[in-house]
């Protein structure tokens, strides 16, 4: 029963992704990657494969620091008492917020009340919100799962606690440091509703973070809501490819920092 589970799960990833991939790939070409949008459902999905880029690196440079603070804090300094209950449950209503909730709050606050309008600033504060229970979450289960006698030895040898955490506990809990990256990465890609009502949906490069565009997720839900499914499969399919090659980034990058600390 385990093995057929475990096929089952992997059987519906392949079939989605095959569906999507054969139903898509037709479409791709040079000219459908470097040109900009055209008409309806025309041209091509350069402006939105950056425009992504951009609001994925946007989102963890405002998100990571946060939510990795904040999860060395539950850990290593909080003690178990009422601010940690506050914050545990704060963190919890955040992840189970749906995401239009999250888009009509950037929508008010960042767009309308601080008058930064559609733009991707806007829409990466409202993703960095998004994602901070994700990264928060792992990132405190991957430093609970250090030994302890990792941060013993380090303070009997004369270590500061800062130093312990920074030296000792943070480089042996970098891969799950990075699977919450990965995850949240996913999460922002795959969102649309937060987006939409945040970033915008113009169909141009953005020439600043202050401009509006639309991302892939953004892209797609257009063509298919013009009826246009052969140009969303071929966005769908581009889409997957996008988060297949940061993921497998990340990893790259996390290895290679685990080398260089052993």
């Amino acid at each position: 029963m385990i093995w057929a589970a475990a096929f089952i799960t992997v059987a519906i990833l392949a079939w989605i992704l095959l569906y999507v991939i054969i139903n898509g790939i037709g479409k791709i070409n040079w000219e459908f990657l470097t040109t900009a949008p055209k008409g309806f459902g025309g041209g091509g999905i350069f402006p939105m494969i950056i425009t992504t880029c951009y609001i994925v690196l946007l989102s963890l440079l405002i998100a990571a620091p946060i939510g990795v603070c904040s999860a060395i804090y539950l850990v290593e300094y909080a003690k178990s008492g009422k601010i940690v209950r506050i914050i545990r449950f704060a963190t919890e209503s955040l992840s189970g917020i749906p995401s239009i909730v999250f888009g009509l709050f950037g929508y008010l606050f960042f767009v309308t009340q601080l008058g930064w309008k559609y733009s991707l600033l806007s829409g990466s504060m409202t993703l960095s919100i998004m994602i901070l229970p994700t990264i928060i979450r792992t990132t405190e289960e991957s430093l609970k799962a250090i030994p302890v006698s990792y941060r013993e030895g380090s303070l009997g040898l004369g270590a500061s606690k800062l130093r312990t955490i920074l030296k000792v506990v943070l480089p042996s809990a970098l891969p799950g440091i990075l699977i919450a990256v990965i995850l949240s990465i996913g999460r922002i890609v795959g969102e649309t509703a937060a987006v939409y009502f945040t970033a915008g949906f113009a169909p141009h490069m953005a020439k600043s973070i202050m401009d509006s565009s639309r991302t892939l997720s953004v892209h797609m839900y257009v063509l298919t809501k013009e009826g246009n499914f052969d140009s969303g499969f071929a966005t769908a399919t581009v889409l997957i490819i996008v988060v297949l090659t940061m993921n497998l980034i990340a990893n790259f990058i996390g290895k290679r920092l685990n080398k260089s600390r052993i």
